[in-house]
């Protein structure tokens, strides 16, 4: 086994995977890393900003997510390990993006709820990404595309809740 050096670089590496030392949690701490997005959804919802904005800043953490993802595995020699939670984190944005804008407590419940369903139980192609793509980016967009099932649930509940 080689020796891990840890460097400050790799220290900021952690506590962003870890969202701030939450998927440290010794208990679930994929809820706790989603739980823990809702103050982060709220500074965007006071901040206003037009959703191309928001996209783009969810894209590219995604893309360095994928990256930082991999870099820490390799170093760790693990894959997936549970106190990476970046990507509950952004699951979470990817979910409310569907009903970007809206924040109140029954919005808020629902992307929170339905989004640790389908992070939970991945159907395909979370699975794939979960279970077969071995670079970080499979740590990453399998709850990338929960919170698209899970945003395209969101979307369909309101359509038949505003009729």
């Amino acid at each position: 086994m080689k020796k891990q050096n840890n460097t400050i670089s790799d220290s900021l590496c952690l506590t962003f995977l870890t969202f701030f030392g939450t998927g440290y949690s010794p208990f679930a701490p994929g809820t706790v890393g989603s739980l823990a997005t809702i103050p982060l959804l709220y500074c965007f919802y006071l901040l206003n900003l037009p959703l191309w904005i928001f996209l783009t800043i969810t894209l590219i953490l995604t893309i360095v997510s994928c990256f930082i993802a991999e870099h820490i595995q390799q170093k760790k020699e693990v894959h997936d390990p549970g106190w990476i939670v970046i990507d509950e984190v952004l699951g979470m944005m990817v979910t409310w993006s569907f009903c970007y804008m809206q924040f109140d407590f029954y919005t808020i419940t629902a992307v929170f709820l339905i989004f640790r369903v389908f992070d939970i139980f991945k159907i395909w192609p979370a699975t794939y990404f979960d279970k077969k793509v071995t670079h970080g980016s499979g740590t990453i967009l399998d709850d990338i595309i929960s919170g698209v099932f899970a945003g395209i649930v969101i979307l369909i509940g309101k359509y038949f809740l505003d009729s």
